[in-house]
């Protein structure tokens, strides 16, 4: 059964990606500043066809995954956020992480905060999941911001095992999360 639905917030709708997002997507990998914490460069078109095509078969299966971020005043996509299982990491499986990229125009408008806590909400109520992570790099001190509004817990620290980088993984249980509503 897949586990994918269309969340709204007051400015955002938090939707499936589709084939249509290429083009939207494309040009948001191509920021070098999208994917800097993670590949410290752009995503090719590619390479974002790779990614896209990735995310979609993830809606076929049990586990939740990524969702196309739109700004509802102007209809456009401006990047992704969802909840995903992270399995770049084992160590941390089983587990659901919530996650977000936003491009570099939409950034420091809250988007990150709102799409997340939207996508938490949705994992804990609807999923009914008693935890989820949020896996970053510590120098992007912009997503431990968001982790910090969303409440998450301080980090544990690991490296990833295939880049070398140090990762901070950080967590939020279910009644944590309802005790700070």
């Amino acid at each position: 059964m897949a586990v994918i639905t269309t969340l709204e917030t007051e400015r955002l709708v938090l939707r499936p990606l589709g084939p249509a997002d290429l083009d939207a997507l494309a040009e948001l990998h191509g920021e070098e500043s999208f994917w800097w914490y993670g590949l410290r460069r752009a995503m090719t078109r590619p390479e974002t066809a790779d990614f896209l095509a990735r995310v979609m078969a993830e809606y076929e299966g049990p586990d939740p995954s990524l969702h196309a971020v739109v700004e509802r005043s102007s209809g456009a996509v401006v990047g992704w956020a969802g909840l995903s299982v992270p399995h770049f990491l084992p160590e941390v499986l089983p587990a659901v992480e919530v996650g977000w990229r936003l491009g570099e125009a939409f950034r420091g408008r809250g988007y990150a905060t709102e799409a997340g806590a939207e996508a938490l909400r949705w994992g804990f109520t609807d999923l009914g999941l008693d935890q989820i992570l949020s896996i970053f790099e510590p120098e992007n001190v912009a997503s431990g911001r968001v982790m910090d509004h969303l409440r998450f817990g301080p980090g544990t620290a690991t490296v990833h095992p295939r880049r070398g980088v140090p990762l901070s993984v950080r967590s939020l249980t279910a009644a944590a999360w309802r005790t700070g509503r």
